[in-house]
């Protein structure tokens, strides 16, 4: 074996290790150092109604916006954004009116 021959084994080495370090940690450590969260946004589902098999009614909270999608048709429609959302509990509570 020669220089190269050794040279090239502790590299693939290396590379299986830096493999194996890295799926077993999720890129956790990765992301901690690479771009920066803060420019990124958040984004997340708050909830979800069910129309019928196909579609959906998404409620997507996106760097401090609310927005009311409308899914799964031939067409997803953006049908609201930034609208007052009620909190679950508030929402919970039903108002009886007098006939």
């Amino acid at each position: 074996m020669g220089l190269y021959d050794i040279l090239s084994v502790v590299l693939a080495l290396i590379a299986v290790l830096a493999m194996i370090l890295l799926s077993r940690n999720g890129w956790q450590f990765v992301t901690k150092f690479g771009a920066n969260r803060s420019r990124m946004g958040s984004i997340a589902i708050e909830s979800t109604l069910t129309l019928d098999p196909k579609r959906r009614l998404r409620v997507i909270r996106w760097e401090g916006q609310q927005i009311l999608l409308l899914t799964g048709g031939a067409n997803d429609l953006v049908l609201a954004s930034n609208f007052p959302f009620p909190d679950t509990a508030s929402s919970m509570v039903v108002e009886e009116q007098a006939p």
